[in-house]
């Protein structure tokens, strides 16, 4: 796909070139970034390029890494940001994926300098970014440090953080979620808020200073969506802005709520792993990943899943599932799902056609192991056979129709099984 406009990769190259304004007290500053970090040039385009295979374009030298050497760093002749114009990096003319892998390396833990202003020039590139209908954010950590990858941009989810008894309301009232958390686990859970519920200063639209503490600021959030309460010792439900009266006396639902909104004020702590902790040692099939409490068993595609995936469009289509099936709507999700799975089968299309491009995603999966090559091939042709006999797309009529939502949900899981395990093992040198 190639969404990403001249505009805007003008407006990122530029951005590298001549720096950023940041507001200060009573004026701007402007602030510069190198595109690549911490380390040298030469060695940040190694992590993305095999300059070795890369031509010349200085006749003097062999490869492309000789003649960047040349002019970088012995005679520093090329001008800065030299390497957006350049055409063999594919980042002027190329695929949206291919530049969208390069500024997601800009911000890798491996790359970045922490000391500089990496996270302003980050959200300065999601605003362009979003006009064109992507957007960079961490799917994963090394050494609790956010790695980022892209997705689709989807306005919805950006403009207000829905916690977890929102998000998940119906499933609740439905009882298709449930679970208890005991006492001694609560207070556990208090405890770690405690220890992260920081006071800090704020300036209000008059410029008065004020302190204010990270619980305040949860239970501000939490009234944006309900009033928080607690069962007092006399069984009553009453209102509450007492930490630790919400946490042990409420519900479990609602006790999650608080956890994923502290994790908002803490995203550079040890806050999720410390959270993520308790929860295994309580045996509660519940984790905190990314500022979302999710199953454990949860068989849903998330962020650090996609991270392989290097065709928008098959991105695109495996998040719309997975946002269908999180507001209950079956139908929908497994019709996007089964239109992922036949744009998974051309992956490699049109370096190979259908049929190899199967083969190809195949053997990767099984390394070519007789047994494992079988299974995946059997599976296949069987989700093949599903999304042909039974009317999946709704525009299909002469198909089964499919009238119980929990034969949807089998569709959906199976579906979703085989198509989450090929993606891990997707080439993202593959594409072209």
């Amino acid at each position: 796909m190639n969404c990403i406009s001249e505009i805007t990769k003008r407006d990122i190259s530029d951005l590298f070139k001549f720096g950023l304004n940041i507001p200060l007290l009573w004026e701007t500053e402007r602030v510069h970034y190198n595109y690549f970090g911490r380390i040298e040039e030469i060695e940040f385009l190694k992590r993305l390029y095999d300059k070795k295979k890369t031509p010349s374009l200085d006749a003097k030298y062999f490869d492309a890494e000789g003649d960047i050497w040349q002019h970088t760093v012995n005679n520093d002749d090329y001008p800065s940001c030299w390497v957006f114009e350049d055409d063999r990096f594919q980042l002027k003319n190329g695929s949206d994926e291919t530049y969208l892998r390069f500024i997601c390396e800009i911000f890798h833990p491996a790359v970045r300098d922490e000391k500089g202003y990496w996270k302003e020039f980050l959200a300065e590139i999601n605003k362009f970014l979003k006009n064109d209908g992507y957007e960079i954010y961490p799917a994963e950590k090394i050494s609790n440090r956010d790695v980022y990858s892209w997705k689709i941009f989807n306005p919805a989810e950006n403009k207000l953080f829905i916690p977890y008894t929102q998000r998940n309301k119906k499933l609740i009232q439905e009882k298709r979620i449930s679970f208890s958390i005991k006492l001694s686990t609560r207070k556990q859970i208090y405890q770690l808020l405690e220890k992260y519920n920081d006071i800090y200063r704020k300036t209000n639209d008059t410029g008065w200073n004020y302190d204010i503490t990270t619980s305040e600021e949860v239970f501000n959030d939490i009234r944006q969506f309900y009033t928080p309460k607690c069962y007092n010792e006399h069984g009553q439900y009453m209102e509450t802005d007492n930490l630790q009266d919400f946490v042990c006396h409420n519900s479990p639902y609602c006790v999650i709520d608080i956890i994923e909104f502290f994790e908002k004020y803490n995203r550079e702590t040890d806050f999720e792993a410390e959270v993520n902790a308790i929860l295994k040692l309580n045996d509660i099939a519940l984790k905190l990943n990314n500022g979302k409490i999710e199953s454990i068993f949860n068989n849903q595609i998330k962020g650090n899943t996609l991270v392989p995936i290097q065709e928008a469009g098959l991105k695109e289509l495996l998040q719309e599932a997975a946002n269908y099936y999180d507001e209950g709507n079956f139908k929908i999700a497994v019709e996007k799902l089964w239109d992922a799975f036949e744009r998974l089968k051309t992956y490699y299309s049109p370096t190979l056609e259908k049929k190899k491009s199967i083969n190809k995603i195949i053997g990767d999966m099984s390394k070519q192991k007789v047994p494992y090559k079988e299974l995946f091939e059997k599976e296949f042709l069987e989700l093949t056979a599903i999304g042909n006999n039974f009317r999946i797309r709704h525009h299909e009529t002469t198909k089964t129709d499919i009238e119980d939502n929990r034969h949807y949900d089998y569709f959906y899981k199976r579906c979703l099984s085989l198509i989450s395990v090929s993606i891990q093992y997707l080439d993202c040198g593959g594409m072209t």
